[in-house]
């Protein structure tokens, strides 16, 4: 199958760039604070399609100083039953927190209700000193029900986890850093650089390693550690692995050679 081409697409909640080794996504509804309606879903899962089938490093991003607000509270306040039966938001969630390569969330402002849910998606989270994240859900009468009600206790811990979905917490940018939520803080006109300079760190890495490692490292408890030595005989087998590991042992051969003579 041939691999989708972002110049085909038309977006209108999404400003995307496409990189040689990475793709760059910011929600992109100003208006509303980057609030995430069925279109920006919608958008989102044409963007994982393509990044499915030739896989990258995804940053996602906010435009005008804010990550996203949280959902479309016009059109959550429209949705019955069956709209949550169809867990349109917690599906593109999934959908990102399994894409091959990392992603990572680049965070600024509010990142509250569904943009947090989105946040605890991606396998990095760096932010500015602004960020305010959290799941207000309970005080609109619904539940965080896009992945913060079993993904933040694994990132958190269930004592923070508790006071964010049961008592409304909302976390500063120096507490989200002690929590672990956030591992960076930057200031806003340097977080994008922050991104792409993680990206440029994961780049470095064997593309096959990073994907097989991130598949092994959200497996099930009960799939290690057959998944782990069948994951390491393929890599075993990769012409990178032969390469990289010869290119290691010549420098450290050259290494020991250049201490010799300056002996």
């Amino acid at each position: 199958m041939a691999a989708r081409d972002f110049a085909n697409e038309h977006f209108s909640t999404l400003l995307v760039e496409e990189r040689e080794d990475r793709v760059v996504v910011l929600l992109n509804r100003p208006e509303v604070r980057n609030a995430i309606d069925q279109r920006m879903v919608d958008e989102l899962h044409m963007v994982c399609a393509a990044l499915e089938q030739n896989p990258k490093v995804l940053i996602i991003a906010g435009v005008d100083g804010v990550f996203a607000s949280g959902a479309d509270i016009a059109q959550l306040r429209e949705r019955r039953r069956d709209d949550a039966l169809q867990g349109i938001n917690s599906t593109i969630f999934v959908r990102i927190a399994r894409l091959p390569m990392p992603v990572i969330a680049a965070l600024d402002g509010y990142c509250l209700g569904g943009g947090a849910e989105l946040a605890y998606a991606a396998d990095f989270r760096i932010g500015t000193p602004s960020v305010r994240i959290g799941n207000p859900e309970t005080g609109l009468g619904i539940l965080a029900a896009a992945g913060a009600s079993w993904r933040l206790k694994e990132l958190v811990g269930e004592p923070l986890a508790k006071q964010i979905l049961l008592a409304g917490l909302v976390l500063k940018a120096e507490d989200a850093l002690a929590a672990g939520l956030i591992t960076e803080i930057h200031e806003a006109p340097e977080l994008m650089d922050a991104a792409h300079n993680l990206a440029d760190r994961i780049g470095r890495q064997d593309p096959l390693a990073v994907r097989i490692t991130k598949s092994v490292f959200h497996a099930p408890a009960e799939a290690h550690p057959l998944i782990d030595q069948l994951a390491q005989g393929i890599l075993f087998e990769s012409q990178a692995k032969f390469d990289r590991m010869q290119a290691f042992l010549d420098k450290k051969s050259g290494d020991k050679k250049t201490e010799k003579k300056q002996r």
